[in-house]
């Protein structure tokens, strides 16, 4: 087995964990100055909106020998508005000026075409108003709205409220993270952008609802023990489910970070940036928001009802006692195997279903 499987195995038999619910405080403090960094960037700098929502023209230009230089000074110097000029695989460029009308989109046409050394007619110009792009936005944000009561509702009927609440609360900051870069970095916020944010709330949900369900299974009949708190049996939770946590991110960052960083920064494939960006700061922040923030949320959230506060105290008074008697506490000790049934003989005939089971060792009652 390889080291990566041996430590997934200790991890999830509780033989060695770090302490990320006991902590909690840390990473709530991380994600708030991460948070507050992100609004700041929102507020100050803004999102850069793409043609599609501000409106404007895109050229498509066939083959040409001038550089994406000279075309943007071209373009820029006929509309008076910035342009964003990106090559094509086929030797041509792709122009979007934005806040143009037709009568300007016409004229940038005619100086592309002198400057390019092509024809005119054979220059595409397509008009984009800007009501298309607030129709996508209003669409957007009634999908995200949507999605998120679907979201609370489902987690409060197979889970609980708090886990729904935690959830809730995971997912706005890994959207507010995502959009907070998109500001900081100055990159375009386009309809690929858009898909990109809903998608990644779905990685970041199978992440959080994996440790959930452990942490449900785990904490079943809780109150009828003194060995862990609440805030301990979720911390195994995460732990027992950290190493497929990470290995699941890490094969999903892998191929957007190929688009992301290959794709659009070796090859230039600028129309790659909007989504790619999106997918990898959002499956990022999702692997991070289910380990450091959902979890300890539910513990916090838990650890208030008069039941959890009891548990608490049953177990830390244990705990001291067992201290005072110079005895290690229960928690320390390793779970120990069940070996009752080595005494047994392992019984290798075969279950055959429809048949009742007969006893080890003894007869079947039945003379041959």
């Amino acid at each position: 087995m390889s080291r990566l499987g041996n430590l997934g195995a200790k991890l999830y038999q509780g033989e060695v964990g770090y302490d990320f619910v006991g902590k909690r405080k840390i990473w709530y403090g991380v994600s708030i100055l991460i948070t507050i960094t992100a609004i700041l960037g929102l507020v100050v700098q803004g999102l850069n909106m793409g043609i599609e929502f501000k409106g404007g023209a895109v050229f498509t230009t066939p083959k040409t020998s001038v550089s994406v230089a000279q075309a943007q000074d071209a373009a820029e110097e006929a509309s008076g508005h910035p342009a964003i000029v990106q090559e094509l695989g086929t030797g041509g460029m792709r122009i979007q000026v934005s806040e143009l009308d037709t009568k300007q989109a016409d004229k940038v046409a005619a100086e592309l075409s002198e400057t390019l050394d092509v024809d005119a007619e054979k220059i595409n110009a397509e008009l984009v108003g800007p009501s298309w792009g607030e129709q996508i936005a209003n669409k957007a944000w009634t999908g995200l709205g949507v999605f998120m009561i679907l979201v609370v509702i489902y987690l409060a009927i197979a889970f609980e409220w708090r886990m729904a609440v935690a959830a809730l609360i995971a997912l706005i900051h890994d959207i507010t993270i995502t959009v907070g870069v998109y500001a900081l970095v100055g990159f375009e916020v386009t309809p690929g952008t858009v898909i990109g944010l809903l998608t990644i709330l779905g990685y970041s949900l199978y992440d959080t609802v994996v440790v959930f369900d452990s942490l449900k299974e785990g904490s079943k009949d809780i109150t009828k023990q003194t060995r862990w708190t609440y805030s301990e049996v979720a911390n195994r939770s995460i732990n027992s489910t950290l190493v497929r946590s990470i290995n699941t991110t890490v094969v999903a960052l892998l191929p957007v970070a190929g688009l992301l960083f290959i794709g659009g920064g070796v090859l230039g494939a600028g129309m790659l940036n909007d989504i790619s960006l999106s997918l990898f700061v959002g499956l990022a922040a999702g692997a991070y928001s289910s380990i450091f923030i959902a979890t300890p949320l539910v513990a916090d959230l838990k650890e208030r009802e008069p039941q959890m506060k009891a548990l608490k105290k049953r177990v830390l008074a244990k705990r001291a006692a067992a201290a005072a008697k110079g005895e290690p506490a229960e928690s320390e000790q390793p779970e120990q195997p069940d070996d009752s049934a080595d005494d047994v003989q392992e019984d290798t005939t075969p279950a055959v279903v429809g048949q009742r089971g007969r006893g080890r060792g003894r007869p079947s009652g039945r003379r041959r």
